[in-house]
């Protein structure tokens, strides 16, 4: 089967981007800057391109978490660190992290290859956010940036196909859940949604016809294809496809071997909650 340039693009982007959320080095760093663990370092350091932002932005943008996982963190995380610190830190720490696995010849190529690509930030906040930031002087941290930038220029794009069919954050969950892409358990817990909440949009899903007895029924099948091919196209006519065929494959070819690295280190498990295949 052909794998869409713009899922190519994806497989060997997010690995390279998201293994900083994984590190236990970016939860240290900020409990450094006074923030109170994990999950406060993860929203703070993500948010952080928007500004001082509240929890409703934080949740809307974010789209799968739950209210009170986002308000425990939100805005009591800028009262400990400023967005700008939080910046700091998150470019340091995550080139600190990908120089691990990626030398600086193979980024200083990948970040020519991407940074002269024109991003459509039409109805993408933190994509938009993102590409606002002055990429360091340093090739693998500004290969850290340019991946943020394109991981969330990709994710709401994606929560607009989302929107586009109906499908709330909590139900895209249980949608992937019953798809089998990750144990309910995992997901449940990390996106911190109750027992009941879970209930309810399975029950919701159950009516549209889109699950049946936790599974996925014929019309769950179509709508989850149809968002992911609204989700390629659109980070492909968004940006994208200036790379050309050419230069996906060239992109591919230079930061596979770190991607590779990074995979066998066992830090991104096989199954996470961000949906990331290991290749």
């Amino acid at each position: 089967m052909t794998i869409h340039p713009a899922r190519q693009v994806w497989q060997v982007v997010e690995p390279l981007h998201v293994v900083s959320y994984f590190a236990p080095s970016i939860r240290d760093a900020g409990i450094a800057l006074g923030l109170k663990g994990y999950w406060m370092t993860y929203f703070a350091f993500r948010a952080a391109p928007l500004g001082a932002v509240d929890a409703a932005t934080v949740r809307a943008t974010f789209a799968s978490f739950a209210p009170s996982m986002v308000d425990r963190a939100i805005p009591a995380a800028w009262s400990r660190a400023t967005p700008q610190l939080c910046l700091d830190t998150r470019s340091r720490v995550g080139a600190e992290i990908l120089k691990e696995f990626a030398d600086p010849g193979m980024c200083e190529r990948a970040v020519e290859l991407l940074a002269d690509i024109d991003l459509d930030i039409t109805g993408r906040p933190l994509g938009a956010a993102n590409a606002a930031i002055a990429l360091p002087a340093d090739p693998v941290a500004a290969l850290w940036q340019l991946t943020a930038t394109l991981r969330e220029h990709r994710g709401d794009g994606h929560i607009a196909a989302l929107v586009n069919a109906g499908i709330s954050g909590r139900e895209a969950l249980v949608l992937q859940v019953a798809a089998g892409r990750y144990p309910v358990q995992l997901i449940q817990s990390v996106r911190g949604w109750s027992d009941a909440e879970w209930a309810e949009s399975a029950e919701k899903l159950t009516n549209r016809g889109l699950v049946r007895e936790s599974a996925l029924t014929d019309a769950g099948r179509t709508i989850l294809a149809q968002v992911e091919e609204n989700t390629d196209n659109a980070a492909w006519s968004g940006g994208l496809s200036r790379l050309g065929a050419d230069g996906v494959a060239e992109l591919a070819e230079i930061l596979r071997p770190a991607v590779t690295k990074l995979w066998a280190s066992g830090i991104i498990p096989e199954t996470n909650p961000i949906g990331i295949p290991k290749n």
